[in-house]
């Protein structure tokens, strides 16, 4: 199977957006992301995806801790620079919980000592165990296709 295939009908798969924050001793690193889910809620537990090239591999690792933080839609410009989408430089500004970077104003931040981690194919799972939440109201931003999309609540047509 050719990996466009594979990868256009992951793509069917509407996401949430993510940005992945932790910080070292000497930076503090963010990586846009949509493969985020949880995984227990007893231990409260969640996991991320990241590939074993990505720089952020490493930081993680180093870290100990991270944070996903899901954007709002009005926080896509947030998404591009980490992303590497945008062509001009822009500033983003961290609030920080338990010493982990957290993007200001996202409709959640999820700060999370690494639990454990599991290389699987060309990325390495990452188990994060919940230690602090950051929680605001907002419409969320979502990936659909290869694009950027607004959520639109669906009506609900009930069966007689």
């Amino acid at each position: 199977m050719d990996d466009s295939v594979f990868r256009n009908a992951m793509g069917k798969f509407a996401t949430g957006v993510t940005i992945i924050t932790t910080k070292t001793s000497t930076e503090t690193r963010g990586m846009t992301a949509n493969a985020f889910m949880s995984v227990s809620l007893n231990p409260k537990l969640i996991t991320i995806s990241i590939d074993n090239n990505a720089y952020m591999l490493e930081k993680i690792k180093t870290s100990g801790k991270f944070a996903v933080n899901i954007l709002s839609d009005q926080q896509q410009h947030i998404s591009m620079h980490f992303a590497g989408q945008k062509k001009e430089k822009s500033r983003v500004d961290f609030d920080l919980i338990n010493g982990v970077p957290v993007i200001k104003d996202s409709l959640a931040s999820i700060v999370c000592d690494l639990d454990r981690s599991y290389e699987v194919g060309d990325h390495t799972l990452f188990i994060g165990k919940v230690v602090e939440l950051n929680l605001k109201d907002g419409d969320p931003l979502t990936f659909y296709g290869g694009k950027y999309r607004s959520y639109q609540a669906a009506e609900c047509v009930q069966q007689a």
